[in-house]
């Protein structure tokens, strides 16, 4: 399986008898799976299973349909309106002997608004069914379209995932490294603090003081928070690879690197440390900005 992103649009059109049938779907991101359908007056009978099919293909996004329908196959039929005509016909007749004027040409009457009338043929219920039924298959092809775009774009944000994550890794093997984190650089830092408060004040108990030095230590490991951003890495590149409507376990992921990286942050009291915490956070939010995209 591959990535979708939740943003595509495609066209399809077809004839079916008399009609003449086009959708446009568009969808962009949403929390969930959101179709709205727009349809001319009459054509309620493919609300149902359009919606079926959409919810088929996709799992997330808004999804916006429209269906035009025209008749260009149908032959218009003339018809004259009889009251009409009659109407005229009398009024004719009664102003004949009034009137110093030529007799009305056939063309001149038929003229006359409302004389004649212009209808479209009348509908066969069979063939509006048929063509009903096309519409709601085109749908289907239309998605199909849709959905091959939203693949493609999964295909590039997956490499823009999966270039974030390798960053990231790379930024937590800094941190591994870096001199500042190693436990005798943080006792030094401490007990030169401690040295400089005793110098400073006798009223400092220097038991108590190196009690709480030890308790600081503990506090400054950022070990665990190395361990589970390394985790988490891990497995958003797993679920990457594995394809699919992985967007919120992403989602949820990015979530767990940002609160992993605060703590990396908090804790640290040295400034390559530091440095590299602000990188970090850069980055997730650059990776949780494209996730969102996501299926």
């Amino acid at each position: 399986m591959t990535l979708s992103s939740m943003t595509g649009f495609a066209r399809g059109q077809g004839t079916s008898a008399s009609y003449a049938w086009a959708w446009e779907i568009r969808s962009v991101n949403a929390k969930g799976l959101d179709v709205r359908l727009r349809w001319p007056p009459g054509w309620d009978a493919v609300d149902a299973p359009v919606r079926a099919r959409a919810a088929e293909v996709l799992s997330r996004g808004a999804v916006n349909a429209t269906l035009t329908v025209e008749r260009p196959g149908a032959q218009p039929e003339v018809r004259v309106n009889e009251q009409v005509l009659s109407a005229v016909l009398a009024t004719m007749n009664n102003l004949a002997g009034k009137v110093d004027a030529a007799a009305p040409r056939l063309d001149g009457i038929l003229a006359i608004k409302g004389v004649v009338e212009v209808h479209d043929a009348e509908e066969s219920e069979a063939e509006r069914r048929s063509a009903e039924a096309a519409a709601v298959d085109g749908f289907a092809q239309t998605l199909v379209s849709l959905a091959e775009m939203r693949r493609h774009e999964g295909e590039v944000l997956g490499h823009v995932l999966t270039t974030r994550l390798d960053e990231i890794a790379a930024l937590v093997a800094r941190a591994e490294a870096s001199p500042g984190r190693r436990p005798e650089a943080i006792r030094q830092r401490l007990q030169e603090q401690v040295a400089a408060l005793l110098e400073n004040s006798a009223r400092f108990d220097s038991d108590r003081l190196h009690q709480e030095a030890i308790v600081l230590a503990t506090k400054a490991d950022i070990r665990e928070e190395l361990d589970r951003l390394t985790a988490h890495v891990g497995q958003a590149n797993k679920l990457i690879k594995a394809g699919g409507a992985v967007g919120r376990r992403l989602d949820f992921l990015s979530q767990e690197l940002n609160r992993e990286t605060n703590t990396l942050c908090a804790k640290s009291n040295d400034i390559e440390l530091t440095n590299i915490g602000l990188e970090l956070k850069n980055l997730v939010e650059q990776f949780r900005e494209q996730v969102q995209n996501l299926e």
